[in-house]
C-alpha cells in the first residue's frame, strides 16, 4: 500500500491528503495500539466543498452534516485500505489532530490563533485521518518560517469590526454578540474578517455558501 494510493482514493471522495507522521511508542496506547502510521485527512481552501455540498448528509437536515459526512468518507477509506478511522471530533480524550498537523506540515501559530499554512493560509481544516499498523514510506516534510514572520502591518489583527482578536486571546462572546446582531451580516454571508484580511493563500479563501456554513456552525454551537 502507498501513500500516493491513498492520495488519489482521498482526492476522489472529496478530502485532500495532509501529510503523514510516525507515532512514537508511547503514542500507540488505546485506539492507537496497532497504529505505526497516522495520515491526516482535511479540506483546503474550497477544494472537498463541492462533494459535501452534493451529499445526503448536507441536505438532510440533521445535525453536524460536516462531521457526518467526514465519518461516512472517513470510514470508507480506512475499510479499502485496511487501517483505523480516526477524527478529531469524538471524545473526550480527542486525539491531538493539531500535533500531530504540526508534525506532518509546516503550521504555525498566527496572531489569531488558529494555526498558518505557508500556502493554504488559514484556510484549512482537518476531517480526519487514517492509522495504519506499517511504518509506511512518508514524503518529506516541508520546511520554511512562518509566514507571519514577515507581515507587514499584520491586518488580521485591526479586521475584525469588534475588536475580538488581541493580545489576550479571542473574544468569543464579542464575537458571537456581533453575529447575532444586525450589524454583523458580512460577516455570516462571507465569513470572518479578520481571517480574509490574511494576505496568505488568497486563492483558498472560501466561497461564499462555505463561509456561511462554517459562520453558521459556530453560532449554532454557541446557543
Amino acid at each position: 500500500m502507498s501513500v500516493a494510493a491513498v492520495r488519489a482514493a482521498a482526492e476522489a471522495s472529496g478530502l485532500v491528503l495532509r501529510g503523514g507522521l510516525r507515532l512514537d511508542e508511547a503514542e500507540r496506547t488505546g485506539p492507537l495500539a496497532s497504529a505505526r502510521t497516522v495520515l491526516l485527512l482535511g479540506i483546503v481552501g474550497s477544494v472537498g466543498w463541492p462533494a459535501f455540498a452534493a451529499s445526503a448528509e448536507a441536505t438532510d437536515g440533521r445535525a453536524h452534516p460536516l462531521d457526518r459526512w467526514s465519518r461516512r468518507v472517513v470510514t470508507g477509506l480506512a475499510q479499502r485500505f485496511g487501517a483505523t478511522a480516526l477524527f478529531p471530533f469524538e471524545g473526550p480524550p480527542y486525539f491531538p489532530f493539531q500535533a500531530w498537523g504540526a508534525r506532518a506540515e509546516p503550521l504555525y501559530a498566527s496572531p489569531l490563533g488558529m494555526f498558518i499554512h505557508p500556502r493554504y493560509g488559514l484556510w484549512h481544516s482537518y476531517r480526519g485521518a487514517l492509522g495504519f499498523a506499517e511504518a509506511l514510506d512518508l514524503p518529506e516534510r516541508e520546511q520554511g518560517p512562518s509566514p507571519c514572520e514577515s507581515c507587514a502591518g499584520r491586518p488580521c489583527l485591526s479586521a475584525c469590526p469588534v475588536g475580538a482578536f488581541t493580545a489576550a486571546g479571542y473574544d468569543v462572546p464579542a464575537c458571537a454578540d456581533w453575529l447575532r446582531g444586525g450589524e454583523g451580516g458580512a460577516c455570516l454571508s462571507g465569513g470572518c474578517l479578520a481571517r480574509r484580511a490574511c494576505p496568505v493563500g488568497r486563492e483558498f479563501t472560501q466561497a461564499p455558501a462555505q463561509a456561511a456554513f462554517h459562520m453558521a456552525a459556530f453560532l449554532a454551537a454557541r446557543g
